[in-house]
């Protein structure tokens, strides 16, 4: 397929949940994923990569372990929360399976998704696409493809295309 795709998502589109946008890349080669997001923090952004590995699960791809690479609250209290939600959500995932490594950083600017197969997602806003729904009981609220989204751009590419030119030109060295 193509090398490099580009997406646009307008402000208030609909029509982007998360299984619209990756369940192309969870195929029968994949055993593991790489988050990189400096917000998986907060209840809603926890919950945002929750749905994302529950996708994982649901696809049937042989994923072996999923590793996430976040930032951490500055404030005590807060932080022990996001670690004690991902701990949970560390567990629930064992038992499909499949392993969660965190790691936090502090430095860290870059959202992307990288899958083993080589494709690599580039999302502005990280998993943080989704504005927030209008009421508990609006549409939208339980499906995320009826979910208005926040502007961001998603840049779709293939490492093992990027890297052969990489390394054709590493060896003229």
């Amino acid at each position: 397929g193509k090398q490099h795709e580009q997406i646009q998502i307008e402000s208030n589109a609909t029509g982007y949940s998360y299984e619209t946008l990756f369940s192309r890349f969870l195929n029968q080669f994949l055993t593991e994923i790489e988050v990189e997001d400096p917000y998986i923090r907060s209840h809603h952004q926890i919950y945002n990569f929750l749905r994302f590995c529950e996708l994982v699960v649901k696809s049937k791809a042989p994923v072996k372990e999923i590793r996430l690479l976040t930032g951490s609250d500055e404030n005590p209290e807060l932080q022990s929360q996001q670690h004690d939600k991902l701990g949970q959500l560390s567990e629930s995932l064992q038992k499909h399976n499949i392993k969660l490594t965190i790691k936090y950083s502090d430095t860290l600017h870059d959202r992307e998704i990288r899958f083993d197969t080589g494709w690599v997602v580039k999302i502005g806003r990280g998993l943080d696409i989704y504005k927030a729904a209008e009421s508990k009981f609006s549409i939208g609220f339980c499906d995320f493809d009826l979910r208005p989204c926040h502007q961001t751009t998603i840049d779709i590419f293939n490492r093992k295309y990027m890297k052969d030119s990489v390394d054709t030109a590493e060896d003229t060295v």
